[in-house]
């Protein structure tokens, strides 16, 4: 499904991704871990559109989207969860998923999806028309991803879902993600939370100093002592 091969990404003069090459399969859980100025979210924001790569390319059911806009990217069946939610706070909660129904196949099918959110998540059925920037941290991040799924993406980029959150909150957002893959979505996931990242995934990569230095599956980077010493710390 997503192919991304020998990545270059550039702030100025300084290289923030170089050469990353990752796929993610149809239906598959993928989390890239590092530590933190990895690049990890410079991944994600270029996949999302919202940096311009200057070398390397990315493609889409073997299409090239390396260049496309970033309002084009859902077109090609991509959603993302930005770091920090980034919710629109004056809005419903109601008004913030409708907004995320953006391509005309899923403003068709709007009114179902919502109802699938809601099931996934009922407290943004409970405070629909409630402004959103009065949720709590865990309910935006409910939001963020309910708006995300509007989209009816088929990879869904998460990019530190659960940076923030209490831990109670942690493991029913983890459950979510099990259930919306299961649906057929698949993820690409960047999470702090190494251990339960590699835990709801089947593959990884270890993302250091812009460089992808390990790959393998998770069992594998959860028993790596390059994942121990840069993102564990043991």
């Amino acid at each position: 499904m997503l192919e991304v091969r020998e990545l270059d990404v550039r702030y100025g003069d300084a290289r923030a991704l170089d050469g990353v090459s990752i796929d993610v399969a149809d239906g598959e859980i993928v989390s890239i871990v590092g530590p933190n100025g990895a690049g990890k979210s410079t991944l994600v924001n270029t996949l999302a559109g919202l940096h311009r790569a200057v070398g390397g390319g990315i493609l889409m059911d073997g299409r090239e989207v390396t260049r496309i806009a970033a309002h084009q990217v859902c077109r090609q069946g991509i959603a993302v969860v930005p770091e920090g939610r980034r919710i629109f706070p004056d809005l419903t909660v109601r008004d913030n998923l409708e907004l995320g129904a953006y391509r005309p196949e899923a403003r068709a099918q709007r009114d179902a999806t919502i109802r699938w959110v809601h099931e996934l998540f009922p407290r943004l059925r409970d405070r629909g028309t409630q402004r959103a920037g009065s949720l709590s941290g865990g309910e935006q991040q409910m939001l963020a991803i309910g708006r995300a799924l509007m989209a009816q993406p088929r990879l869904l980029l998460l990019d530190e879902p659960s940076l923030g959150l209490a831990p109670i909150v942690v493991d029913g957002l983890f459950e979510v993600i099990r259930v919306i893959n299961a649906s057929g979505v698949g993820i690409l996931l960047v999470e702090q939370n190494v251990r339960r990242a590699l835990e709801v995934s089947t593959r990884g990569y270890l993302l250091a100093e812009g460089r992808i230095v390990l790959a393998g599956t998770s069992d594998e980077l959860l028993a790596s002592d390059a994942v121990r010493r840069s993102v564990l710390g043991i």
